[in-house]
């Protein structure tokens, strides 16, 4: 019997930044973008409700490395909070539990009560949710019409801002650690408000150092496909943008071997604790290679933590 012809593929390193559309799963926009891509290797960093659309960055190559630092970064949304109505989901795409009237809300009085949301606060996660409760994700169970005990989580609101107050709509944008739940936020401002609400539209604005940059659709994708894997590359950041908020160390030709030995080295300058991210002088000097992630040891020395194989990486001109 004939066996399936394999798909060709080849080595990407870099992130995409991938504008995700609503309606799609994450994991679809994913596996799209891979096999335009035609890529050995490629995980994205969190997914996205099917819902919600805006930055999604996909990893490719050794840039896979880095996902969990995305992971644990802090993130913004644009969020419309729709009042008066709850949903199974808490957003648009549940059936509606109750409706309420709305009272009469001014700006003042909403900004009131979006500030007691900042700072540290306790979260219940949601039914409709991808955590597990003994081997089974939540939202599996929730379909079920099952519903079992959560434990609330601490999360950090660090900003929350209202944007545009209408009849029966709240336009909000908010900065918040990992772990926080939108569609929770969204059910508990409408709590507080005493009519209740649903997430309308979620938007990913920003998530760690990639702050106001501009995103990449998948139709931007497609049409670079049918150019060729030069123009497909030329989409990509370079993956130490991930860490863009980390110092940086640069070593010499010695120090680099020994780095990718494993052994620690003695740099000048060097920041006095912490994690740094580790470069190669190169000639021109503005364009270094990226050699990892170190940190520096209580002596002093630099000691390598992750060590990547850029053999054709891009790699930032800017420390």
């Amino acid at each position: 019997m004939n066996q399936p012809r394999r798909r060709d593929t080849r080595k990407v390193d870099g992130v995409l930044l991938l504008d995700k559309p609503s309606g799609m799963t994450s994991n679809a926009a994913l596996q799209q973008v891979k096999r335009l891509y035609q890529a050995t290797k490629a995980g994205h960093t969190g997914s996205l409700d099917p819902l919600a659309e805006g930055l999604l960055p996909i990893c490719f190559g050794e840039a896979t490395k880095l996902a969990q630092f995305l992971l644990n970064a802090d993130k913004s949304y644009h969020f419309r909070c729709r009042l008066g109505v709850t949903t199974t989901t808490g957003d648009a795409e549940g059936a509606v539990v109750r409706e309420q009237p709305v009272p009469l809300l001014t700006r003042e009085s909403v900004e009131t009560v979006l500030q007691t949301f900042c700072g540290e606060i306790q979260q219940l996660p949601p039914m409709y949710s991808a955590l597990k409760h003994r081997g089974q994700r939540l939202y599996d169970l929730a379909r079920q019409g099952l519903v079992v005990e959560r434990q609330p989580r601490t999360v950090i609101i660090h900003e929350l801002q209202l944007l545009n107050l209408e009849t029966g709509l709240l336009d909000c944008s908010v900065r918040c650690s990992k772990g926080t739940y939108i569609r929770t936020l969204a059910e508990d401002i409408g709590q507080a408000l005493g009519c209740g609400a649903h997430v309308a539209r979620l938007r990913r604005t920003a998530l760690a150092a990639y702050q106001d940059l501009p995103l990449v659709t998948l139709g931007m994708v497609q049409a670079s496909a049918e150019q060729g894997s030069a123009a497909l590359d030329a989409l990509l950041l370079p993956m130490d943008g991930v860490l863009a908020d980390w110092p940086s160390v640069q070593v010499d030709d010695t120090s680099a071997h020994y780095l990718s030995t494993g052994q620690a080295v003695q740099v000048t300058r060097a920041p006095t604790a912490g994690w740094v991210r580790l470069y190669r002088l190169s000639q021109p000097p503005s364009a270094p290679q990226f050699l990892g992630i170190g940190e520096v040891l209580d002596d002093g020395r630099v000691t390598p933590r992750r060590i990547f194989n850029l053999t054709a990486a891009k790699v930032s001109n800017g420390l």
